[in-house]
């Protein structure tokens, strides 16, 4: 019973068909810290970059709305004009900004889990308003990573600032002395760069964030070896689908043996039944069996060798003794090696013939087959 119990306790690594499925479902690892850097720090530095630009924009908006003429200001079709080139010169100073954060917002799932588009994930369930499962979630291991977590932020993001307003101290100091705008110039870039570097802080978070993210999800979605063994049954253990993977096969198998019979060197017909395609290279090896078949496949052996000019022989007895004694790419049997022979040497002599290179054939060869190799023309 004890092993029993053992079997079920999810230990082994989810399987591509549960991370695909839980996939589906709308389940991925994902970091919100990771999302929230990216958006921060590509805010930031966009800031920092089309800062200048947006501010000189803003700045020609705000001295047009103030050089407005008097008699203008009583004209409300000037007014509504006047207003809109103010909001489209705004959308264009603000443009590059707002597509940068919207590159970010996309770049950030792709950093883990990938883009996921799930209409299941949108479904309502009981657990999401069960207060049971609240309260099991408030006081889970997530949970406290996640309190761990906001610690963390608060001491890195804090001890980084420290250090940041340490740093620019002085020059923070030094911007009373100065004139107004290039006090104004120079504390813009003190607070975009202090920005930037506050932002860049969360990288840590994120950097500690990720792996735990995807240790959660792997650990959340562990299997027993049961539900493995259940996951095989229904899926390649099912007779449906085993038929269909023998029926691929067979498939397969029929398109390559297909494949070799223009390279065969005799086809020996039944001659309607049976075809059995022979190819010889010489040497010390034996003649070795390219193909085989019956009925339709037989029919097929010897359209596709007579497409390409392969000779073929009826030969019925030892046509039924090659195709029930061999398989495709082995050699032939011992006992028909003589027979073989003598269909190979009667096909060449023809082939010499036809070439005007030797006399041709007196007469067909005997062919002898073994009485343990001869197959009944009935089966």
């Amino acid at each position: 019973m004890a092993e029993e119990d053992s079997s079920q306790e999810k230990t082994e690594e989810p399987t591509p068909r549960r991370l695909e499925k839980a996939k589906e479902d709308g389940q991925t690892a994902r970091s919100k810290e990771l999302n929230t850097t990216a958006i921060l720090l590509f805010g930031a530095l966009g800031l920092v970059f089309f800062g200048p630009f947006m501010a000189e924009q803003i700045f020609s908006v705000a001295r047009h709305n103030l050089s407005v003429q008097r008699q203008a200001i009583f004209d409300p079709a000037t007014m509504f004009a006047h207003m809109g080139d103010s909001m489209w010169a705004a959308m264009e100073a603000l443009a590059p900004w707002f597509a940068l954060m919207l590159v970010a917002a996309f770049l950030g799932p792709l950093g883990i889990g990938g883009w996921l588009f799930s209409t299941k994930a949108f479904m309502p369930k009981a657990s999401r308003i069960n207060p049971l499962s609240g309260l099991k979630r408030m006081f889970s291991m997530n949970s406290l990573v996640e309190l761990f977590k906001a610690w963390g932020k608060v001491l890195v993001v804090g001890t980084v600032a420290y250090f940041t307003i340490e740093y620019y101290f002085a020059d923070s100091m030094e911007l009373q002395k100065k004139d107004v705008r290039p006090a104004i110039a120079e504390a813009l870039q003190i607070i975009l760069w202090s920005a930037v570097i506050l932002c860049a802080s969360t990288i840590l978070i994120a950097i500690v964030d990720v792996p735990w993210q995807i240790y959660s999800h792997t650990k959340k979605l562990r299997m027993s070896m049961q539900e493995i063994k259940d996951e095989f049954k229904d899926t390649e253990g099912k007779p449906e689908i085993k038929s269909k993977i023998r029926q691929l096969q067979r498939e397969a198998a029929q398109r390559r043996m297909m494949g070799a019979v223009p390279d065969a060197d005799v086809v020996i017909t039944n001659p309607t039944h049976y075809a059995v395609a022979l190819s010889y290279a010489g040497g010390g090896g034996a003649p070795v069996v390219v193909a085989k078949g019956v009925d339709n496949a037989a029919m097929k052996i010897r359209e596709i060798a007579k497409e390409h000019n392969v000779p073929q022989m009826e030969a019925p007895p030892l046509a039924r003794a090659l195709y029930k004694h061999t398989r495709i790419d082995d050699e032939i049997p011992e006992g028909l090696y003589v027979a073989v022979a003598q269909v190979l040497a009667y096909i060449f002599q023809l082939d010499q013939f036809a070439k005007g290179q030797g006399p041709k054939p007196e007469r067909r060869p005997d062919m002898p087959i073994p009485a343990d190799l001869r197959v009944d023309a009935d089966k």
